[in-house]
């Protein structure tokens, strides 16, 4: 076959425009909303949601990191639903995208560090020296802890990227060998079929996983700088 495997995460162009923006745009409007006083199964199931993860995510938050609960909500039910989107045929994923991701991890990892340094610049600067530390490793531990610092949003837009786009290329090559058998060998295209069923099942825990600890993290950023 020579089908690129990557061509699925070209952004795609609409007569020579990108159309990367409708497509981040277009998951909020999947949202239901109601204007009713008493909602549907949906509305409820969907409020009883988000309140939860809200909870799991704020308990740990003071007042001033509770503050940031809707930004924080609003980026774990925009990566959802991107993630899920991704999943169907022909469709485009944003986060397999390391520059988007980049793009929504950065403000938000700036903004809890630049708080931190304004509320607490004490126990920020703390951080970059552990106490009890002998004085010929002082200069190596400012280093390696200010590194490790600034490539906090890095790691956290790479470990999304590489998750969400092994599991596609895993699904594409399945697919492909699941048609190719087809015309080969039945019995063996069922049980690669079926392993495709479990993989796409897999997938979709791994986007509602990935969401969720990508959030998380945000949130611990913000926990240790507030």
């Amino acid at each position: 076959m020579n089908e690129n495997l990557f061509a699925s995460f070209i952004a795609p162009t609409i007569l020579g425009l990108p159309a990367a923006v409708l497509i981040i745009l277009f998951p909020p409007l999947l949202i239901p909303t109601s204007k009713y006083l008493i909602n549907n199964r949906l509305i409820t199931t969907q409020q009883w949601l988000i309140k939860l993860t809200s909870k799991q995510m704020m308990t740990m938050h003071n007042t001033k990191g509770r503050t940031w609960s809707l930004m924080l909500v609003s980026l774990i039910i925009f990566i959802t639903t991107t993630n899920l989107l991704g999943l169907l045929p022909h469709s485009f994923t944003p986060t397999t995208q390391l520059s988007m991701n980049l793009a929504m991890v950065i403000p938000l990892w700036a903004g809890a560090v630049i708080m931190g340094f304004r509320s607490k610049i004490k126990n920020a600067l703390a951080h970059f020296l552990p106490q009890g530390t002998p004085t010929p490793l002082i200069p190596m531990l400012v280093i390696i802890e200010t590194i490790s610092l600034l490539i906090q949003p890095m790691a956290l837009a790479v470990r999304l990227t590489a998750n969400i786009t092994a599991g596609h290329l895993l699904m594409h090559l399945i697919g492909s060998a699941t048609l190719a058998m087809s015309t080969i060998n039945l019995p063996s295209t069922l049980i690669i079929f079926t392993i495709l069923i479990l993989l796409t099942i897999l997938e979709i825990a791994v986007a509602l996983i990935q969401a969720y600890v990508f959030t998380l993290l945000v949130s611990l950023y913000l926990h240790d700088n507030t």
